[in-house]
């Protein structure tokens, strides 16, 4: 092959992955161009009351763990979500809240809070309900991975690690938690220390390199391709397809192994 063969495929392929990355662009470019983000928030005054997704605690007694993703604030909700657990044990008057915060070293934050509130403004979808004797390993479990989180000291909004990555983390080290988080969990996808890892609905498995590349093939989650942090897909046992910044555009987001429960989720 000679030389400038080699240099016309090389320029092929360079043009192909750009207009691949426009055309994943497009998503995000809708959420902004429809004004479903807000551009100009206040965070100081935006809503952070609960949504009323979470059981009262006077009402409920036995365990109870929630995954939880609600879009980012301002711009960065065209292209995200930030997740977040929420757990309480059994007969406990309260939750407790485990999530990353890019402004805190280290940052992970655990805590007593409101388990269901808005992320600023941007009301929360459920990713994860379980209960009872369930929940209870769950939160032994929680409780004892939360500490080992390689990543406590970073924090890279983009391809992670971030919050995003942090939770799937978790999910992934617990099997009695299964999510399939949505497409626009940016940093899901990020995997410390690892190159091929199960999937957070333990239904499969995944390959990425640093966040930046990666595919997936699982039982639950479906096919999902990722490039720069940015995924398109599609899921068979609840179709739907994966798209970048939309999220997911069909059958309600299912919240558990093989769509146990569903949660309403609003579709663009």
């Amino acid at each position: 092959m000679n030389l400038s063969r080699l240099l016309k495929r090389l320029l092929v392929f360079v043009l192909a992955l750009v207009v691949f990355v426009v055309v994943l662009l497009l998503g995000p470019g809708y959420m902004l161009a429809s004004q479903q983000v807000p551009m100009h928030a206040n965070w100081q005054g935006a809503d952070r009351s609960s949504s009323g997704l979470a059981p009262d605690p006077g009402e409920v007694r036995e365990a109870v763990v929630q995954v939880y993703a609600a879009r980012t604030f301002e711009w960065r909700g065209a292209f995200g979500v930030h997740t977040w657990i929420a757990t309480k044990a059994e007969g406990a008057s309260r939750y407790r809240v485990y999530q990353v915060l890019s402004w805190r070293r280290p940052t992970v934050e655990t805590g007593y809070a409101q388990p269901d509130r808005q992320w600023y403004g941007n009301p929360p979808t459920l990713l994860a309900d379980i209960r009872g004797d369930k929940a209870a390993r769950a939160i032994d479990g929680i409780e004892r991975v939360v500490p080992a989180y390689p990543d406590p000291d970073r924090y890279r909004i983009w391809p992670g690690p971030n919050s995003n990555t942090f939770i799937a983390w978790v999910v992934r080290q617990v099997p009695e938690l299964s999510v399939d988080f949505p497409p626009n969990a940016i940093g899901k996808d990020y995997l410390p220390g690892q190159i091929v890892a199960r999937t957070p609905t333990h239904t499969g498995y995944q390959l990425s390199l640093g966040g930046l590349f990666g595919v997936m093939l699982a039982w639950d989650e479906g096919f999902e391709l990722d490039l720069l942090g940015l995924t398109v897909g599609v899921d068979w046992q609840s179709p739907a397809l994966k798209l970048p910044g939309i999220g997911r555009v069909g059958m309600a987001q299912p919240t558990g192994s093989a769509g146990e429960r569903e949660a309403e989720q609003e579709i663009p």
